[in-house]
């Protein structure tokens, strides 16, 4: 399978944020990828905890643009996250769709872990999710032809209970579009995409958001591709843009017979 991430800078104009994505995702589609990933909030980009008024449903331009995406170019599509509202109440969930070749939808995921931080002692500020959405409740993978695709967003990645549950669940594939911030980012994020590919013998897909979207809000970017040893196969800078890496599926399976750590757990 031929994997194309999408790095983005997203910002609050909805219309200019979906054109850059249909492009990139576009992009990916010509360099051979069949499964392209979108990062966090890729259709609109505000600080964690302020207003989202363009939150709408699974029917809402975001996801019908997800959708066109995909059948335009016959791949499955990752529609990273967007805020998508609930009926009779005023928070949102931040919600991952995963859609079919034919436009279908084949999994929707709703983060579960929201983030409420202090940074403001290393310059990053205060982050309050929680003032604005509301948590998922459901872990979920997607079944698809090339293996079972489980669905996380950001701040889930600190969670490594999440993605054994997804490996018990059938996992090949752990997916984490992000917009981790400058000065997490430095520190943990390939740390911790690494050791969630390497606990789970599973492939680690990381479409990030990059650079700085307003004067209050940044993300450190670096997009990964990671194998299920935890060896890094693509990466992407610090500029909007796509990488693409070939998986072998049969090296999930060989990894997992050699060392077969998840047949071994006793807890």
């Amino acid at each position: 399978m031929r994997i194309g991430v999408v790095q983005m800078t997203s910002t609050d104009d909805v219309g200019a944020n979906l054109e850059t994505a249909r492009s990139l995702v576009d992009e990916a589609a010509d360099r051979g990828a069949g499964f392209v990933l979108l990062p966090e909030n890729f259709a609109f980009l505000r600080r964690e905890g302020s207003p989202v008024p363009c939150a709408e449903g699974l029917d809402g331009e975001v996801v019908e643009t997800a959708r066109a995406m995909a059948r335009q170019n016959e791949v499955w599509l990752l529609a990273g996250s967007f805020a998508e509202a609930i009926d009779g109440d005023s928070r949102l969930h931040n919600t991952s769709v995963l859609v079919q070749p034919n436009g279908d939808l084949a999994a929707v995921y709703r983060k579960i872990h929201l983030f409420d931080v202090d940074l403001s002692s290393s310059g990053g500020g205060v982050f309050s999710e929680s003032r604005v959405y509301a948590p998922g409740k459901d872990v979920v993978v997607a079944p698809t032809p090339f293996g079972g695709v489980g669905l996380s967003v950001c701040y889930d990645l600190r969670f490594p209970e999440l993605y054994r549950e997804m490996a018990a669940a059938g996992a090949s594939w752990l997916t984490v579009p992000s917009a981790f911030t400058p000065q997490t980012g430095k520190d943990h994020w390939e740390v911790l995409l690494r050791a969630r590919a390497i606990e789970n013998q599973a492939f680690v897909i990381a479409p990030a958001q990059c650079g700085r979207h307003s004067p209050d809000r940044a993300s450190y970017g670096r997009s990964l591709i990671i194998d299920p040893w935890g060896i890094i196969i693509a990466q992407a800078g610090d500029q909007p843009g796509v990488i693409v890496a070939e998986c072998d599926e049969g090296q999930l399976l060989d990894v997992r017979r050699s060392l077969p750590a998840l047949a071994h757990r006793r807890l």
